[in-house]
């Protein structure tokens, strides 16, 4: 069996997930015409497979810095009509609530078909009349919950209107489609009217749908254990060494790891020696290299939680922790906010405080202060204290 150093994982993990030696380069996709970016992102999103939405923004949404970690300050219009124009892309259940490559729409089948067959979501049985919303999008077009009397009963988020759950599970079940979000509103239309026809038709069997996204998930990860692949879109882990041999994986053996599977591209780019173009950047807790806790732990060898469900008075990295990426590591998180004019790192924690650690946290400040618009960086707490005075003058040299 294949032996791959821990390092090398590590690169790969990087290079799989565009964080490394990506073409176009982040200063060249920035100098791009608006159109250009936008055929970037969605080139992106195709070899991501999934890029997870969240209601969270204190920089940006994370579906945004999903895009700016790989190419920097690209425009944030051409990052939503990536996602968005033209129909080539749609919202469903992946690793989580994902935009997802319209291609890849026949490969959750399984899911639609799991989902009829449970005949619920954990909400309960929608009791709203199916047939009327059916008949409302075909005469009036796509609705949100808006045009339906809401989404809430006016209890709690999770207490859902009928109408709410309806549309819910009509998406659940491949009936209607989200594929655009209006003033973060989900917009849902019938299936028929958004995925072309050779795709709406194109009914894989489970098996067949479990080995394409294991694949998939495969190469977003380069090489990874059972639960790393599985994770990308959520699928039963013992499905991975059932489906490997279908799926081309390749068996290899990583110290310290449990079992592993890597791809052919995986290895070929390690053999061929490529040399490193690091990307100095702050990843979204719902980024793709980051997302899955345990592989973030295991390769940079961090342990990070998302603190935002966490009472302020627990939390230890803040509610919006960002881990920053520089050389090919991850040498601190930072907990930011806009606020006004400034950008404030409200903490730091820094994993390494040796002078490269903090020029890389001072530079990945910078451009996401630049990208936001926003005029200066406040650092406000360091861990540990001793860094604060070296971060602050970094920061400040860079202007």
């Amino acid at each position: 069996m294949l032996e791959i150093a821990p390092g090398d994982a590590r690169r790969v993990a990087l290079w799989s997930t565009g964080l490394l030696s990506s073409e176009p380069t982040p200063s060249a996709a920035v100098r791009s015409s608006a159109h250009r970016q936008t055929e970037i992102v969605r080139s992106m999103l195709g070899a991501l497979g999934a890029v997870q939405l969240d209601t969270i923004s204190v920089l940006a949404r994370s579906h945004e810095l999903i895009a700016y970690a790989r190419y920097g300050a690209i425009r944030r219009t051409a990052i939503e009509q990536a996602y968005w124009d033209d129909g080539h892309a749609f919202e469903y259940w992946s690793h989580a609530a994902c935009i997802l490559p319209m291609e890849s729409w026949p490969l959750f089948a399984f899911r639609r078909r799991h989902y009829q067959r449970k005949g619920e979501r954990w909400h309960g049985v929608p009791t709203k009349d199916l047939n009327a919303l059916r008949r409302l999008i075909r005469e009036t077009g796509p609705i949100t919950t808006s045009d339906v009397g809401g989404a809430k009963r006016g209890g709690e988020w999770w207490d859902w209107s009928d109408s709410k759950i309806a549309l819910e599970w009509l998406l659940d079940i491949g009936e209607v489609v989200v594929s655009r979000r209006v003033g973060w509103r989900r917009t849902y239309d019938l299936a028929e009217n958004v995925v072309p026809d050779a795709l709406l038709h194109d009914d894989l069997d489970d098996d067949a749908c479990l080995a394409a996204l294991i694949a998939a998930g495969a190469r977003v990860m380069g090489v990874g254990t059972a639960g790393d692949i599985a994770d990308v879109h959520r699928l039963p882990r013992a499905a991975v060494a059932r489906h490997a041999e279908e799926a081309g994986l390749v068996p290899v053996s990583v110290v310290g790891w449990p079992k592993a599977w890597a791809t052919p591209d995986a290895l070929t780019w390690l053999a061929d020696g490529a040399r490193d173009r690091h990307r100095t950047t702050m990843l979204s807790p719902f980024d793709p290299l980051v997302w899955y806790r345990d592989r973030l732990e295991r390769i940079f060898g961090m342990r990070h939680r998302i603190e935002a469900y966490t009472p302020a008075h627990k939390r230890v990295h803040g509610y919006f922790a960002m881990p920053v990426l520089h050389q090919g590591r991850v040498v601190a998180r930072v907990d930011p906010k806009r606020n006004g004019a400034d950008l404030h790192a409200r903490r730091v924690t820094m994993e390494s405080s040796s002078a490269t650690s903090l020029r890389g946290t001072a530079l990945a400040l910078r451009e996401a202060a630049a990208w936001v618009g926003a005029e200066r960086v406040v650092i406000d707490e360091v861990v540990p204290a001793t860094a604060a005075a070296g971060l602050r003058r970094e920061v400040a040299a860079g202007g």
